[in-house]
């Protein structure tokens, strides 16, 4: 595996010796899988802490859903959501806070406020701008590869190359980033499972993951709680996997898994204190 060393502001963050520990907070009442039980400014903060305290090693906090057929929300409610947390958060826990956005405003907000990276799911195609902000604050950025948006994304999605397409538009935005100034070594790419996939596109994208490594970039990879997995499941256990969350969990560890032995750096997670128990091991035999 291609290792990486990311340094930005106060963090540095060495990627491929160890797996990288995303975990998510979403401050939104209509997530997909934690929808509402952070929404508020406590329970949002508290949470916050709690991941970083079970290991961590970057939070991504976001404050718009983005599960398929959700339906964008203003500038101005996004940023009403997550910046108080930000703000708040960054004076408490010692690791690098993203802000999964799609608008440059809200990005510039939470990076004021104290966040350290840009998670951009549209990778600047919905505001061109946020390329140019990443480049002014030397920010780390995930670009994403997303076939269409959020509301229409799992309408019917096709390719003729499911790799190749996703590998193509990838470099095409590395290499646009890279123009409007981000440093090459602040690029992390994310071929986007459950964004434009269906349930077998999302298992071809994880153990085909090793075509992307030779872009030269760090991987992330989001399997966490994805419908692909309780789809997978219910295969085997018809009706049983919307009743039970420890299923969904068991089969989120497959993946992470996978995507960890198939060349991601950083994957990204609801369940951070079940993933770093996992990824402990599983780095302690890998590097053996």
């Amino acid at each position: 595996m291609h290792r990486f060393h990311l340094e930005f502001g106060r963090f540095q963050l060495d990627l491929g010796s160890r797996a990288c520990i995303m975990g998510v907070l979403n401050v939104t009442p209509d997530s997909f899988s934690d929808g509402g039980r952070y929404d508020t400014y406590e329970t949002a903060v508290a949470q916050g802490i709690r991941l970083a305290e079970q290991g961590a090693h970057i939070l991504d906090i976001g404050g718009e859903s983005t599960r398929p057929f959700s339906k964008p929300i203003s500038e101005q409610e996004e940023m009403d959501r997550v910046i108080p947390v930000i703000q708040t958060l960054a004076e408490k826990i010692a690791i690098p806070i993203s802000i999964d956005t799609l608008k440059s405003g809200v990005a510039k907000a939470a990076l004021d406020a104290g966040a350290a990276m840009i998670n951009d799911i549209s990778a600047f195609d919905q505001d061109p701008a946020m390329a140019d902000l990443a480049a002014e604050y030397k920010v780390p950025v995930v670009l994403m590869h997303m076939k269409g948006t959020p509301e229409t994304m799992q309408v019917n999605p096709d390719y003729d190359d499911l790799m190749q397409e996703i590998t193509d538009y990838l470099a095409a935005k590395a290499a646009f980033a890279i123009s409007k100034g981000i440093l090459k070594q602040h690029i992390i790419l994310d071929p986007g499972i459950g964004f434009g996939k269906t349930v077998h596109h999302n298992l071809v994208l994880i153990n085909c993951l090793e075509n992307l490594q030779a872009l030269g970039f760090p991987i992330l990879m989001g399997p966490s709680r994805k419908s692909f997995i309780q789809h997978t499941l219910n295969k085997h256990t018809p009706g049983e996997t919307k009743k039970d969350p420890e299923k969904i969990e068991t089969g989120t560890l497959a993946a992470v898994g996978a995507c960890l032995t198939r060349g991601a750096h950083i994957v990204r997670v609801h369940d951070v204190a079940r993933a770093v128990t996992f990824s402990r091991v599983f780095d302690a035999i890998r590097n053996a």
